[in-house]
């Protein structure tokens, strides 16, 4: 995925994110408590990528419905709070698609957004969804954002029985930006950890909600349900960040304000 060209992700490039994620060497960890572990990975003095990995088990609830949960557009919009705006594109095979995202960042920084490929594949009793940056002619960089760029970045949902599962989220970011130490801290040690069991709260709901919505609606597990138009891969490009405008915020001092209650 270094070059231009965009590619759907095959079985080896889903092998590998299940490796790293389960991999503890040459990472370091930042965050443990509550059942929730957070480990980081520094990739360069001065770099502005971060690579961090979270993992959670959630009590409760299957593998089936946090895979669920992770896909469905609808109910993020409903339970995301950091959300702005987010919408599917369209779609480039069963199992891989291309969506827009834009999320709220910590004052004073400046809100980010993202086009991703998005590509999913349940292995045996667990499931992998990931993604990584894409530029579409139609949807620029816009004004008011900083695009953003995912090198890699994921979930992986292991069985643990008929209700219970293992959560990791992996993510391999350049947020285009000098960001100053306080951010990557905040990011590893409080967002990361709450962002997890706000997932957890939300999938207990899940169930009672989605039978109120579209209870039979689900083009993730079936694929002839999507109305997405098609996508041709060669509207794509990969989007490789030193082509976008690099923002210093390192100079920002963190505001204290109210956190959302969860």
């Amino acid at each position: 995925m270094s070059g231009q060209t965009v590619t759907i992700p095959d079985d080896r490039a889903f092998a590998s994110f299940k490796a790293e994620c389960l991999c503890e060497e040459g990472w370091t960890t930042t965050y443990n408590k509550g059942g929730i572990t957070v480990w980081s990975q520094v990739l360069e003095e001065g770099n502005s990528i971060h690579k961090i990995k979270c993992q959670m088990t959630c009590k409760d609830v299957s593998a089936a419905t946090m895979y669920d949960v992770l896909h469905d557009i609808e109910y993020r919009r409903k339970w995301d709070s950091n959300v702005i705006e987010t919408f599917d594109i369209g779609k480039l095979t069963v199992n891989a698609d291309v969506g827009y995202y834009s999320w709220s960042c910590p004052n004073p920084l400046r809100n980010r957004d993202v086009i991703t490929l998005r590509s999913w594949l349940p292995i045996g009793n667990d499931y992998i969804i990931m993604n990584y940056s894409v530029k579409h002619a139609k949807y620029p960089p816009k004004k008011d954002f900083v695009r953003a760029v995912s090198i890699q970045t994921g979930y992986m949902i292991q069985t643990q029985g008929p209700n219970s599962c293992i959560l990791t989220y992996m993510a391999q970011v350049d947020p285009r930006g000098s960001l100053p130490k306080w951010v990557v801290n905040k990011a590893s040690q409080f967002l990361a950890p709450r962002a997890m069991k706000k997932i957890n709260k939300v999938s207990l709901k899940y169930s009672e909600w989605k039978q109120k919505h579209n209870p039979h609606l689900k083009p993730w597990l079936n694929p002839e349900q999507t109305t997405l138009p098609s996508i041709p891969l060669s509207e794509l490009r990969v989007q490789r960040a030193e082509s976008l405008e690099k923002i210093d915020e390192s100079s920002v001092t963190e505001t204290h304000q109210r956190e959302d209650s969860d």
